[in-house]
């Protein structure tokens, strides 16, 4: 004959269940907070200085702990409060010039076939030709005439970029 379970009984096993639910839920929570927090980064671009590759309201993630760069990498810099995209022409001990024929990067005019501007000099800024300091990026915008990259502000220390582009996300109509 089997017994009847007292009617009480069942509440304490759905709080428990509840409890335990809501306890995931805060651990997942907590975890993606640390994660994007500490190895990864989101920003919304809200500039136009990277156009077309890069467009306004477009989500940009990047990596915050690999700030090794290689020419043609996307980084997240800081420029008066706000955070831009640039692209990564040159790196520490390289030669960089911007002449009548466009960019120059040691002695060598470089061939961009992404960048459908000419690159020029801005009549306030930087002095050229320059080389790029040990532990620093020289980072251009893909809309060269307009740009305010390091034409304007100079090379950019890699221990204050914010790190790697990683990924695009295409956001439109919002």
């Amino acid at each position: 004959m089997a017994q009847d379970k007292p009617q009480g009984s069942a509440g304490p096993s759905v709080l428990r269940d509840l409890a335990s639910l809501g306890l995931k839920i805060l651990v997942v929570v907590l975890v993606f907070v640390l994660v994007f927090t500490f190895f990864y980064g989101l920003d919304r671009n809200t500039d136009p200085d990277m156009a077309p590759m890069v467009k306004d309201g477009d989500l940009v993630m990047f990596y915050r702990l690999d700030k090794t760069y290689a020419v043609d990498d996307l980084t997240v810099v800081r420029y008066h409060g706000k955070q831009e995209v640039r692209r990564v022409v040159a790196g520490a001990g390289d030669a960089v010039d911007i002449t009548d024929e466009g960019l120059v990067v040691n002695g060598a005019l470089q061939q961009e076939p992404n960048i459908y501007q000419k690159t020029v000099r801005y009549a306030k800024g930087v002095s050229f030709p320059l080389t790029v300091g040990p532990g620093q990026v020289f980072v251009l915008g893909d809309a060269r005439g307009n740009a305010t990259d390091s034409r304007v502000y100079g090379p950019v220390n890699t221990k204050d970029t914010l790190g790697t582009v990683i990924t695009l996300i295409r956001r439109r109509n919002f």
